[in-house]
């Protein structure tokens, strides 16, 4: 039941309540770390648009819209500017959909919850009319690489390990092999990025001459995806020789001997993009090698239930927002038309 008294609390206020109420439930596997990180940023904004000490209870519909608005054109801090590889999005470089429709889920759960906590009469997310526009064109930093921009990117990675050393550089300062492991993880397994930083060396496992990843995914789920053999190689590589000793159980550090950030792993990205040729080089997100490797292991024909458990889905449906068309795709699989083949003589 809802309280008898309204408490007029400010959004600030309300924010902060909302917030340490999310972090909690991480504590009983309601909901993931990372799922309560992505609550707390959306409310913080939330806070910044609406303003911190507005009282949360004089917040109207209108208010409502104007704040998704206000969202919907904000730039999107995640990427530097598209390069002339990489052209605009269309409608400018606002948020994404997909972003636009996470914002709007946050709130409209704070929201929710105000109401019955009593910090509001009405829900004004009732009130709202601006809707975001369902997924429709990809970001290009978001979308599939190709199979030549992908092997361009795992090529380069490879060859990582092999680059003379920089001058000024110690030779503990060195962190090829990790950048390695980096981007041939995300590109072959597409982890996400929350599951990658997460990892520990525990974490990596041997069965049958087989190397294991178990990934602890969202939801408290955890699965067992075996490494392709080039990848399991430059892995134990930089375990033995690549990785610092140091106490730490995370299998990324960096020369410091400290765990990376999800946003360490995006400068890594862009490191190893640089040394990819320019007529394979597009930028990509940690998301957009989720996207690819999704979208390349099913042009490949491999089973869907298979990719839905190497990417730690528990519905298949999922898996259409992780497939990208690819150029040429719809010729090759006509050409290859399963009906058409081993012709009986006639």
């Amino acid at each position: 039941m809802r309280p008898a008294e309204l408490d007029r609390v400010t959004v600030e206020e309300a924010a902060g309540r909302y917030v340490e109420l999310v972090r909690a439930k991480t504590l009983t596997g309601a909901l993931s770390p990372a799922t309560a990180e992505v609550y707390a940023r959306d409310v913080a904004t939330l806070v910044e648009l609406a303003g911190a000490e507005v009282v949360l209870d004089d917040l109207s519909g209108a208010d409502v819209d104007a704040i998704l608005l206000a969202f919907a054109r904000r730039p999107d801090g995640r990427r530097a500017a598209a390069g002339p590889a990489d052209p605009a999005p269309p409608g400018g470089a606002g948020q994404s959909p997909s972003s636009q429709a996470r914002f709007r889920r946050s709130i409209s759960a704070l929201f929710k919850h105000a109401t019955l906590a009593g910090w509001v009469q009405l829900n004004p997310m009732t009130r709202a009319t601006v809707t975001a526009r369902e997924r429709g064109g990809l970001r290009a930093e978001r979308r599939a690489l190709t199979r030549e921009q992908a092997q361009g990117l795992i090529g380069a990675a490879r060859e990582l390990p092999e680059q003379p050393q920089e001058r000024g550089k110690r030779r503990d300062q060195r962190m090829e092999l990790r950048d390695a492991v980096i981007v041939l993880l995300l590109a072959t397994v597409g982890p996400r990025v929350s599951e990658l930083v997460r990892a520990n060396v525990e974490d990596f496992f041997t069965n049958d001459g087989v190397r294991y990843w178990r990934i602890f995914g969202k939801g408290g789920r955890t699965r067992d995806v075996p490494l392709p053999g080039d990848v399991a190689e430059v892995l134990q590589e930089y375990l033995v020789r690549g990785r610092p000793q140091v106490a730490d159980k995370a299998l990324l550090l960096s020369w410091r001997g400290r765990r990376l950030a999800r946003g360490d792993v995006q400068a890594v990205i862009d490191r190893v993009q640089a040394r990819v040729p320019a007529d394979q080089r597009r930028t990509v997100t940690p998301h957009g090698l989720r996207h690819t490797t999704a979208t390349h292991l099913l042009a490949d024909a491999v089973d869907m239930d298979a990719v839905r458990r190497v990417l730690g889905h528990s519905d298949l449906s999922t898996l259409g927002r992780y497939r990208d068309e690819l150029p040429g795709e719809l010729e090759v699989a006509m050409r290859a038309h399963p009906l058409l083949r081993d012709r009986p003589a006639r």
